[in-house]
């Protein structure tokens, strides 16, 4: 696709058992000039699937979302680097603004932020916190990368950011059980990562961090005009937090949260809580 500037772009995606949406989200990206799909070794059809559509695969042992995502960006072919998640999709919209920046060269920017607009029961939600969620997606690799936490992982760059409008549309939950099941898990992770990192909590944090993100997602930004799914999910999002730092609490009295065993690592890239309370 390699526009008259000469400049070039590589989608980096990591995978983990995604037969059921890796194909959506590779032809989302067919206008790119490579795709690179990192694999953590799926035990479904995802590396077949994405190497018959025309991608490299790198199959790699899973070391965590941002070590994983920046190994995808270190290895691309180009320095222009577009980074998915196997359940993001590229809209049309957004894959035209993409189109006209590599034909001019990516101008004045060294990256570039995007809306991403969660389905979620056949919705995508367009207020609260889910949205529109802005991510720096498209970068040039010399100048920024994945930094954060393993669990948390974000992207910085050094220079001047711009904003595009069209939305990365995100398929992230399968149903309620999916929903609960992934925000368990991952305050289980994060609160083992924060009493890592030294951080401390005390019983009322829990209330009152979990009150916050309800407040501020379904009443400060919105989320009720999303109807039933934007209560659903807000309630969801504060059950997370709470289990975070009832977790976080606990461990700093020398508790286990979960009897004698320790949060069992993920085994690949399955999908995280998206903020941080």
């Amino acid at each position: 696709m390699g526009g008259a500037s000469g400049a070039r772009l590589s989608a980096c995606i990591i995978t983990y058992n995604e037969a059921d949406r890796i194909e959506d989200c590779l032809r989302s990206v067919d206008f790119c000039d490579e795709t690179l799909v990192v694999d953590a070794h799926s035990t479904d059809d995802t590396r077949q699937l994405a190497a018959r559509l025309g991608a490299r695969v790198i199959e790699r042992d899973w070391p965590g979302f941002r070590s994983q995502k920046q190994f995808a960006v270190d290895s691309a072919q180009h320095d222009w680097v577009l980074c998915l998640d196997a359940d993001e999709r590229v809209s049309e919209p957004l894959a035209r603004e993409i189109r006209a920046l590599v034909a001019a060269g990516f101008p004045d920017h060294a990256g570039w932020s995007v809306p991403r607009m969660t389905d979620y029961f056949g919705r995508f939600l367009r207020h609260g916190n889910a949205y529109p969620d802005r991510l720096i997606r498209l970068f040039d690799r010399r100048r920024g990368g994945w930094v954060g936490r393993e669990i948390h992982e974000n992207t910085r760059v050094r220079g001047p950011v711009g904003r595009l409008r069209g939305p990365l549309l995100h398929y992230s939950y399968r149903n309620l059980a999916d929903h609960e099941r992934r925000m368990q898990r991952y305050a289980q992770l994060m609160a083992q990562s924060m009493y890592d990192s030294g951080r401390r909590a005390m019983l009322a944090h829990a209330t009152l961090h979990s009150w916050w993100r309800f407040l501020r997602g379904y009443v400060l930004r919105l989320g009720f005009l999303d109807g039933w799914r934007g209560f659903v999910f807000a309630s969801i999002e504060a059950h997370y937090v709470r289990q975070k730092y009832l977790r976080l609490y606990l461990l700093g009295r020398g508790e286990s949260p979960d009897g004698d065993e320790r949060p069992a690592r993920m085994a690949g890239p399955d999908r995280r809580a998206e903020q941080e309370a």
